[in-house]
């Protein structure tokens, strides 16, 4: 580093370079959140129907992947997943690596992703759900006429957060050999020496794709709000829990309004 002077024009070369690992990058992500959604909503089911051991087991499973570095959690899962099944007399140490980076990152995710189902669902007034019953609506009905909406509603933007999240997480796969677009960085880096040039090449096209990301999500919070009187500014949010969330909301309906 430092061997050569800083050239501007390396940038766009590198970040031209990156873009065919970046299916790598994607593939992890998409594949986590995908499978992470589901093993969040199976974790997220104890705690919220109140299922003695199941809920404890559901809540350690939470603390745990909150509660300790990915980085760990990769290694863990890399070197100690196919000691364990030796003990059974399975032997899993020709499974590509990549199978061991999704399957740790949809558990990571899965644990965040529990936590946004269990405080959406919370979130949503059980008065609600008692008056549509009240009207003769069954548990499914109401579910998904009553909670269901509401709750997306809620978890939209933290659900966001939380795939952004776990883009910028992908960043540490290389320790294990993965070539995605940090691991593609770092072999071209090393062999170049133009450190600062692939390195801003690299943390654009991470911002782009974040970026890509929020408008993505805040498209879909504002759909999903679209129906609601508060976000045409007719009503006050009688909710404290939801008061940060609807208040942007209204910031953004009516700034486009002005306009």
């Amino acid at each position: 580093m430092g061997q050569h002077q800083f050239e501007i024009a390396y940038v766009f070369e590198y970040l031209y370079r990156l873009l065919p690992s970046l299916k790598v990058t994607l593939l992890i992500v998409g594949s986590s959140i995908g499978i992470g959604t589901l093993v969040g909503l199976l974790v997220a089911l104890p705690q919220l129907y109140r299922i003695p051991i199941l809920r404890r087991l559901s809540q350690l499973y939470v603390s745990f992947f909150r509660g300790t570095p990915i980085l760990i959690q990769l290694f863990l899962f890399y070197y100690g997943i196919p000691e364990v099944l030796k003990l059974v007399q399975l032997d899993v140490t020709r499974t590509p690596a990549l199978v061991f980076v999704i399957l740790t990152y949809s558990l990571h995710s899965g644990a965040y992703i529990a936590e946004l189902i269990r405080g959406a669902v919370a979130a949503v007034d059980r008065g609600q759900v008692e008056a549509a019953y009240a009207v003769g609506m069954n548990g499914y009905q109401a579910f998904s006429r009553i909670v269901l909406p509401q709750a997306m509603s809620i978890s939209v933007p933290v659900f966001g957060n939380i795939v952004i999240g776990n883009l910028k997480d992908t960043s540490l796969a290389f320790t294990l050999g993965i070539m995605d677009i940090t691991g593609k960085a770092q072999t071209m880096g090393t062999l170049s020496q133009r450190f600062i040039e692939i390195y801003i090449s690299l943390a654009a096209l991470y911002f782009i794709i974040s970026f890509a990301l929020q408008k993505l999500f805040d498209r879909i919070e504002m759909r999903l709000l679209r129906h609601e009187p508060l976000a045409a500014g007719l009503t006050k949010d009688p909710s404290p829990t939801l008061s940060f969330l609807r208040k942007r909301t209204v910031l953004k309906w009516r700034s486009k309004e002005a306009q």
